[in-house]
C-alpha cells in the first residue's frame, strides 16, 4: 500500500467513528446542566460521568475479544446501536436514575473506537498502520469538536432535544454502517482468548503508558477551567474556545503529523517525542502567569497528545497476532476509560492544594513512564515476545 492510499473499507469505518463521536460530543457539554433539572448536585454529576467510564472500562475488553471471534462489523453495529439507545434513554429520561441507566448503556457500548482500530489493524501494513491510526484519531477529534456546536443549536429547541438528536444521528450511523462497512476479520471462529494473554510483555507496558498519559491529560481537562478562572478570569465561553482550539490542534496533528513522524522515526520514537512535548506543555501551563506562556503550553501539549495516542494504538496492534488485536486494543481502551475516572479525581484533589499542582504531577507521571518504552519499535510478534 502506498503512503497515500488506504485499505478497502477504511473510509466507511472512519466515517462511522466521526458520526459516533459526533453524538458523544453533543451530549458531554450539556449533560451537567441537563442533570441538574433532575436534582443532581456536583457529586451526582461527577458520578454520572464516572458511570460511563466505568462501564467502558469493564466492557471494552469484552467487546474486543468478541470482535476477535465473530468479526469487527457485527460488534461495530451493536455498539453503534447501543449508543443510539443510550442517547434515547437520556432524551426521554424522567428521573436521575434513568439518566444513570442511559449513561451506563452508552458506556457499555463505548468500544466502537477500539473495534474500529482493530478493523484498521486487520488490513493495514506495518508501515501504514500508524498513519491510519492517526487518521482514525482525527476522526475522534472531528466528531468531538463539531458535536458541541450541534448540541448548542439543538438546545434551542428544548433541553432534551440535543440527546434526541444524538440518538437520531446514531440511528442514521447504524443504517449507513450496516450498508457500507465491510468485514475485515471474517467470521471464522478462533480459540477463546484468555484475558491474561493480551496483558503480558510489551503490551502491558504500552497499556500502562496509555493509562498514565490519559490520566495526566484528563487531570488537565478537568481542572483547566478552574485554572483559567483563578489566573486569567476566563468565562465559560472563553474556556470553550480554548478547548476547541486544543481539539483542532489534536485533529491536525493526528491527521498530518503522525504518518510522517512515525514513517521517519518509528512509532516508539513518536511516542517518546509526544510524551516529551506533553511534559513540556504541562510544565509551561503550571508555571504560566501570562497568555503567551499559557498558549504555548496548550499548543505543545495538544501536539504531544496527538502524537502519543495513535502511535500507542499502532504499537499495541503491531505486537499481537491478528486474531488478538481486538482484545489488546479493547484492553487499551478499557485502561483509557479507567484513566478518565482517575484523572479528574486526582486533578481535583491536587488543585485544592495549588492551582499549578495538577500539571506538575502530570509532568512527573509523564516522565515516570518514559523508561517503559522500547528504544525502537518491534515488528509484529507473539505475545510471548519482548
Amino acid at each position: 500500500m502506498s503512503r497515500r492510499s488506504v485499505p478497502a473499507g477504511f473510509w466507511p469505518v472512519w466515517t462511522a467513528v466521526v458520526v459516533d463521536l459526533l453524538g458523544f460530543g453533543i451530549i458531554i457539554p450539556l449533560l451537567p446542566l441537563y442533570a441538574t433539572r433532575f436534582g443532581a448536585g456536583p457529586v451526582e454529576v461527577g458520578l454520572l460521568f464516572a458511570s460511563y467510564s466505568l462501564a467502558q472500562f469493564v466492557f471494552s475488553p469484552i467487546w474486543g475479544r468478541i470482535s476477535d471471534r465473530v468479526g469487527r462489523r457485527p460488534v461495530l453495529l451493536v455498539t453503534i446501536a447501543g449508543s443510539a439507545l443510550g442517547s434515547l434513554i437520556l432524551g426521554l429520561a424522567g428521573s436521575l436514575l434513568v439518566l444513570f441507566v442511559g449513561r451506563i448503556v452508552d458506556g457499555i457500548s463505548g468500544a466502537s473506537v477500539a473495534v474500529a482500530r482493530a478493523a484498521v489493524a486487520d488490513s493495514a501494513t506495518d508501515a501504514d498502520r500508524p498513519r491510519l491510526m492517526g487518521l482514525l484519531g482525527a476522526a475522534f477529534g472531528v466528531g468531538f469538536v463539531a458535536g458541541p456546536v450541534l448540541g448548542s443549536v439543538a438546545s434551542l429547541l428544548g433541553p432534551s432535544a440535543p440527546f434526541l438528536l444524538a440518538a437520531a444521528i446514531s440511528v442514521v450511523n447504524l443504517v449507513v454502517a450496516a450498508v457500507r462497512i465491510p468485514e475485515t476479520r471474517g467470521v471464522r471462529r478462533v480459540a477463546p482468548v484468555r484475558p491474561t494473554s493480551v496483558m503480558s510483555g510489551p503490551v502491558l507496558r504500552f497499556i500502562v503508558v496509555t493509562f498514565t498519559a490519559i490520566t495526566a491529560f484528563a487531570a488537565f481537562e478537568a481542572t483547566f477551567a478552574l485554572l483559567g478562572e483563578v489566573r486569567y478570569g476566563m468565562t465559560e465561553s472563553i474556556v470553550a474556545l480554548v478547548f476547541a482550539g486544543v481539539g483542532t490542534v489534536l485533529v491536525l496533528t493526528q491527521a498530518m503529523l503522525v504518518g510522517p513522524v512515525t514513517g521517519r522515526l518509528g512509532e516508539a520514537t513518536a511516542v517518546r517525542i509526544g510524551l516529551g512535548l506533553d511534559l513540556v506543555g504541562f510544565l509551561l501551563i503550571a508555571s504560566s502567569r501570562g497568555w503567551p506562556t499559557l498558549l504555548a503550553g496548550l499548543a505543545v501539549l495538544a501536539v504531544g497528545q496527538g502524537l502519543v495516542a495513535p502511535s500507542l494504538s499502532s504499537m499495541i496492534a503491531g505486537m499481537v497476532p491478528p486474531d488478538r488485536s481486538g482484545a489488546a486494543l479493547g484492553a487499551q481502551q478499557s485502561a483509557g476509560g479507567l484513566a478518565r475516572v482517575v484523572g479528574p479525581l486526582l486533578g481535583g484533589a491536587l488543585f485544592a492544594v495549588g492551582a499549578g499542582v495538577p500539571y506538575l504531577v502530570a509532568a512527573l507521571l509523564t516522565l515516570a513512564v518514559l523508561p517503559l518504552l522500547p528504544s525502537r519499535t518491534g515488528r509484529r510478534a507473539t505475545l510471548g515476545g519482548a
